[in-house]
């Protein structure tokens, strides 16, 4: 029998969303519950993050009217994510339980007392799929005022953002200068920030409103944390977990958890060793995620015979690296540059390989795909003079004059003609110029016919709506032309642990690993190497924590 220093019914290593959503659940039941964080602060990556939740068949959808149902869900999440032979981890018994758990997560959210709304309009990434939702499945939480804190306020994980707006806002506030609707929000937000500093309110919003909220309700319920307590292994018993050592005092520090262990320390963004054995070809330094992501949480259960799956996963988040750039917490998105209007990307020789609105991940992996054949690492957007008048780049507003050293240090290229800017970017001028010109055939006949940009909804949205006919193909021809690097940056890996739809963590052979448990990113993800939506990180995590905590006090009799 293991002698421990202390001992709780549960115990949590990291403490992102899906810890706190285990943890409110078993405080709810009168559980006495444990999270250790090895920062000074607490909410990981999704602390940093848009801090969206995609929650099939939710409540708000229902308010407002927005078709869904589990049968569309389950037929969504089959269209996408089924038939991945290389993904254990994405099974269809995930996705069931995923359907039927997460709006009952959500309503115990909600229960709590965490506010909660759907993101207006955010349609799925690939919504042209059986069971695919135009409107989208997309749950955020309300801005929160960091002060309701008290002395935890500092210790929360910084947001990303200082403005007051939701992330649903956020993605259309560039357009000021084209939409009247992003004038609009533009307006909305500025009276939020006024009315906050008048009331001396410290608003969060994303990220850091979702795990302020959560942190704000597990420190009411009696949820115990300690900051800046790593884990250095796991305590087994007749082949169960039955607790973990930390280090206290330089002296081993053993605590029992006598209804099991949940892992939600993160992947390992910040292991180079790791990132350059499994995704070669990234760097940590382009990485958004939480420092703490450095995967050895991971690497522990593999060594207790733990199975892992899809380690050369990342979700990707395409980045451009402008001069200062390795100051910047938060990396310059570049998403919405190359779906805007006007501008397409394209790989060292010239030549477009994708379709550059679509899914962050799906466009990242495409990137590091191309780099085995040509060189792609970086590629280059490519635009006219529209974008750079109309559309933000790298944290710049619409129209506004770029930093000298962005041409001093040859960040930014500019040329009067598309042969000129293929100079300039070492490209074959006939090669670019053919490029162009092909793509400037798709958006006079309405048709992206060698990758399908524009045809879905999703693509329409990350370009410019008030653009028409289709809001992410515009001719580019009018100079002078322009290009940046693009870089496969990301914010946060996708593989982990291979996990069962109750979260307990499974050895090679398919067994059980007894009083384990895994969610986040240092789990295998349920939808393998695809994201299908806004929030198919979060969502899972928070969803699967609820169900692991539900698990281990008998709920499912499995």
């Amino acid at each position: 029998m293991t002698a421990f220093d202390e001992t709780f019914d549960f115990v949590v290593v990291g403490s992102g969303g899906g810890s706190m959503s285990a943890a409110l659940y078993l405080r709810s039941l009168g559980k006495r519950v444990l999270i250790l964080e090895k920062l000074p602060i607490v909410g990981g990556t999704t602390g940093r993050s848009g801090g969206v939740m995609w929650i099939p068949n939710n409540r708000f959808m229902a308010r407002d009217g927005v078709p869904d149902s589990p049968g569309q869900a389950l037929a969504y999440l089959e269209a996408t994510t089924a038939d991945q032979p290389d993904s254990p981890a994405a099974t269809p018994e995930r996705r069931q339980m995923y359907v039927a758990e997460a709006p009952r997560m959500l309503e115990f959210l909600i229960s709590q007392g965490i506010r909660l709304d759907r993101a207006k309009y955010w349609p799925d990434y690939y919504d042209e799929a059986p069971g695919g939702s135009e409107q989208g499945r997309t749950v955020r939480a309300e801005v929160f005022d960091l002060r309701e804190l008290g002395e935890w306020a500092d210790k929360l994980f910084p947001g990303f953002t200082e403005l007051p707006a939701y992330m649903d806002e956020m993605m259309l506030l560039g357009y000021y200068r084209t939409s009247w609707q992003a004038r609009k929000i533009m307006l909305r937000v500025a009276l939020r920030t006024i009315l906050a500093r008048l009331t001396g309110k410290r608003l969060v919003t994303a990220g850091a409103a979702l795990q302020g909220r959560m942190l704000q309700a597990s420190l009411r319920a009696g949820v115990e944390i300690r900051t800046e307590t790593p884990v250095s292994e796991l305590v087994f018993e007749d082949g169960a977990v039955k607790g973990v050592i930390v280090n206290r005092e330089g002296q081993p520090w053993r605590i029992g958890a006598t209804l099991g262990v949940l892992m939600n320390a993160g992947g390992f963004s910040h292991n180079a060793t790791m990132r350059e054995h499994y995704i070669p070809n990234t760097e940590v330094a382009w990485s958004n995620a939480s420092v703490g992501n450095t995967g050895e949480m991971i690497e522990t259960m593999a060594r207790h015979g733990a199975a892992t799956a899809n380690m050369g996963e990342m979700v990707g988040f395409q980045s451009t690296f402008q001069p200062g750039w390795e100051n910047d917490e938060v990396k310059s998105p570049a998403q919405r540059l190359t779906a805007a209007p006007h501008a397409i990307l394209v790989d060292q020789g010239g030549q477009r390989y994708m379709n550059e609105g679509g899914s962050y991940m799906a466009y990242c992996k495409g990137m590091l795909e191309r780099h085995k054949d040509v060189p792609a690492v970086p590629s280059w957007a490519v635009f006219d003079s529209r974008v750079l008048q109309n559309y933000m780049i790298a944290g710049t507003m619409p129209g506004s004059k770029k930093p000298q050293s962005w041409y001093d240090e040859d960040f930014l290229k500019q040329a009067d003609s598309i042969e000129a800017l293929a100079e300039r970017l070492g490209i074959a001028p006939e090669a670019l110029a053919a490029t162009v010109q092909r793509f400037n055939g798709f958006v006079d006949a309405g048709r992206d016919e060698d990758f399908g940009r524009g045809a879905r909804a999703y693509d329409r949205w990350l370009g410019d709506p008030a653009h028409q006919p289709n809001g992410t193909l515009g001719r580019i021809e009018e100079g002078p032309f322009y290009a940046v690097p693009v870089n496969p940056g990301d914010v946060g890996t996708y593989g982990g642990v291979v996990t069962d739809e109750y979260a307990r963590v499974l050895k090679e052979d398919g067994s059980v690993i007894p009083g384990l448990y895994a969610v986040g990113i240092c789990a295998a993800s349920m939808n393998g190497g695809v994201y299908p939506g806004a929030g198919c990180s979060i969502g899972p995590a928070f969803t699967f924590g609820y169900v692991a905590a539900r698990h281990a006090t008998g709920e499912f009799g499995a």
